[in-house]
């Protein structure tokens, strides 16, 4: 299975959701993240930097813009709101039976946002790395019981 996160600019969010996936998963799942407004190269923020190196995680150091070879790689692209879902549909309308916001597609109850820590402090990020980690949780579990049917 490939997984696909997709933030603004693959700066803060995408990429703690990739190294947290990363890290929960082994053989079988390949992830990737990118932005919908990223420029290529750009360095990960500082604060995602050191939230995953806290943790040891694989990471990605540089952003990714998206794109069209990539979304036709993954299985599952996982957005972290809904309007860039709404952006990635208008651009790639193809891809709306595998593009979910990654709230959405865990927990349809929650509201389908993931907490943007842009601009803030570690405190702010620490938020949205724990976010990201139990929302990922419950991603793997829901993985899981799909293997199990």
């Amino acid at each position: 299975m490939n997984i696909y996160f997709i933030c603004t600019g693959n700066t803060c969010r995408s990429p703690m959701a990739e190294a947290i996936l990363r890290s929960k998963v082994g053989e079988g799942i390949a992830v990737k993240s990118a932005g919908v407004n990223a420029f290529d190269g750009m360095s990960i923020s500082t604060n995602s930097k050191t939230l995953i190196e806290e943790k040891n995680m694989p990471y990605t150091s540089t952003s990714r813009a998206v794109t069209t070879d990539d979304l036709e790689w993954a299985d599952l692209v996982l957005t972290m709101t809904s309007s860039h879902k709404a952006i990635l549909l208008q651009s790639f309308p193809n891809i709306e039976s595998k593009t979910f916001t990654l709230k959405e597609y865990v927990t349809p109850e929650a509201y389908p946002d993931v907490q943007d820590p842009y601009g803030g402090n570690l405190k702010t990020y620490r938020a949205t790395f724990e976010e990201l980690n139990e929302v990922i949780d419950g991603l793997v579990r829901k993985f899981s019981q799909g293997r199990e049917s």
